[in-house]
């Protein structure tokens, strides 16, 4: 732990940090069930997936550039800055009397929520020497899992009971309280940087390549991956990043310094994580498809039964935050992690309609464990190998290289249901050698959400209704091999990653041995060697 702090003082800045991470993660998952109810009330059906995107663009985009800036001016401005800013912007989603209102609000609380994932998990490092960082990950780990397994309950029951506007409106009390707590609790650094360090053209760049990158993975649920919008999009952004890595290597403080790739724990942990965002996605986004349409339970019951997947992540990030310190090669934790996911992905991929709902939750259960061993592992492994100098853009790059790897798997998969669901429809009604009357009431688009609507449901034949599952079981079972060898290849990159020692003094990982925060009016005298 810290020098010049009492454990006291730690503790308080622990809880307003875990708090800030709760206000991010919880607000992502959250939202998402009171969609339906927005669009109702908004009328903006032709703008839905906006409303996800404008979040999922800002934020990501802004977490690299949070880390950096957080690296320069110290960390405690930029998570108040970012609870305060996230608070009101989730005050004016409430209030939103239109979808392009809402839009344009839920772009500005997602700036503020890449400035939360940015600082938080780098406070961590601020906080604790390397031997206890492992432990502290695995908690902040968990709270991330908590928040994507209990959002989408919260948001169902909030929606229901309330209204959507709540969903915004809640994180104000818990926004207050975290920054309550994180200004009395977390100390503020001096720093002797100015505005003139900041890497403008660099910010510009990133912003210009990883905008239309996500838009473009996005709107491939309605645009053919070959359509000039999405081809369009590609370009702009290749060309924008490419511009980027130029200008990256000739600045004096770069955003994303180019030579931390010739780390190897550095780039096998943004692969690493890169790649098992693939699965972990994967699981959550395409579980409520098992629940409901292959097995037949309803929405609100759905993500009750998500919830065990919780446990399974909360275990195993304590226990790998346990095991880091006292093993000496562990980087097979994370081995043994990515393994343990596959099989949960193989797990998903052998339900059927005669599964038995718990397969699916002990299947989850396995999940948990796989993606709760990675959580802590790399971000603790990256924090160390790396001087100190560099905390906040290698924290940035880990959330920046996992929120990319989602949105590329979220975008391939869902691809992958859009265009095999109906051809297995097909070929599953076909088999059932109905009368064609019956057979021409199937929606025209056989997407997911239109077979699986409960009005359309009640009114079709059992035997149609067990067809429409089977199919569905079909697809989600292409998309859980799929993402299996996705993993399979984060498996292989595992066995690359260079340990660097927990326990030993500062010193001997490159450290100077003062402390790594301090109170206010003391002067920073950490020296970094490179």
């Amino acid at each position: 732990m810290t020098h010049g702090l009492s454990r006291n003082r730690v503790i308080l800045a622990t809880a307003g940090t875990m708090l800030a991470l709760l206000l991010a993660a919880l607000d992502q998952t959250i939202v998402g069930t009171a969609i339906p109810r927005i669009v109702a009330d908004l009328n903006g059906l032709d703008r839905l997936a906006w409303v996800t995107t404008a979040y999922l663009v800002t934020s990501t985009t802004m977490t690299p550039i949070a880390g950096k800036l957080g690296d320069l001016f110290g960390r405690k401005p930029f998570l108040l800055a970012g609870m305060i800013g996230f608070v009101v912007a989730s005050a004016f989603c409430g209030l939103a009397q239109n979808m392009t209102q809402l839009i344009v609000f839920r772009g500005i609380q997602g700036i503020f929520g890449g400035v939360l994932f940015a600082t938080v998990f780098t406070v961590i490092g601020d906080l604790f020497a390397p031997a206890q960082r492992a432990r502290a990950q695995g908690l902040f780990g968990a709270v991330f899992g908590l928040a994507s397994v209990v959002g989408p309950t919260a948001g169902g029951f909030i929606t229901d009971h309330w209204s959507w506007r709540w969903v915004f409106e809640v994180n104000i009390p818990v926004g207050i309280v975290a920054v309550a707590v994180v200004v009395a609790g977390l100390p503020f650094v001096k720093s002797k940087a100015s505005w003139r360090d900041i890497d403008f053209w660099g910010a510009f760049t990133l912003a210009a390549g990883v905008v239309p990158l996500l838009i473009a993975l996005t709107i491939t649920r309605d645009h053919a991956w070959t359509s000039p919008q999405v081809l369009g999009l590609l370009a702009l952004a290749a060309a924008m990043l490419v511009a980027f890595v130029f200008i990256e290597s000739r600045v004096e403080h770069p955003i994303v310094p180019m030579h931390l790739f010739k780390n190897v724990t550095f780039s096998v942990s943004m692969l690493v994580g890169f790649l098992t965002a693939f699965g972990m996605f994967g699981s959550i986004l395409f579980t409520p498809l098992v629940f409901q349409g292959v097995l037949g339970i309803s929405a609100t019951n759905s993500g009750a039964l998500i919830t065990p997947m919780m446990f399974g992540l909360i275990g195993a990030s304590t226990l790998t935050g346990f095991l880091m310190r006292r093993i000496r090669y562990y980087r097979f934790l994370g081995t043994v992690g990515v393994a343990v996911m596959i099989f949960g992905m193989w797990l998903l991929s052998q339900i059927t309609p005669a599964s038995a709902e718990w397969q699916v939750v002990a299947a989850l259960i396995v999940v948990g464990l796989g993606i709760g061993t990675t959580f802590p592992l790399y971000l603790t492994a990256v924090q160390t190998a790396l001087p100190r100098q560099y905390l906040g853009v290698a924290s940035s790059q880990i959330q920046f290289w996992r929120n990319l790897g989602g949105t590329v798997g979220s975008a391939m998969l869902g691809a992958v249901l859009a265009n095999r669901l109906p051809d297995y429809l097909k070929t599953r009604v076909s088999n059932l050698n109905l009368p064609q009357q019956v057979v021409s009431s199937l929606p025209k688009g056989a997407s997911a959400n239109s077979i699986l609507d409960p009005t359309l449901l009640a009114k079709l034949p059992p035997a149609f209704v067990h067809a429409i599952r089977l199919a569905l079981s079909d697809t989600l079972h292409d998309i859980y091999v799929i993402a299996g060898l996705i993993l399979v290849i984060a498996l292989v990159s595992t066995v690359f990653l260079k340990e660097v020692p927990l326990i030993g003094t500062r010193a001997e990982l490159g450290f100077d041995e003062a402390p790594v925060i301090v109170d206010e009016g003391e002067r920073e005298t950490a020296a970094v060697t490179a």
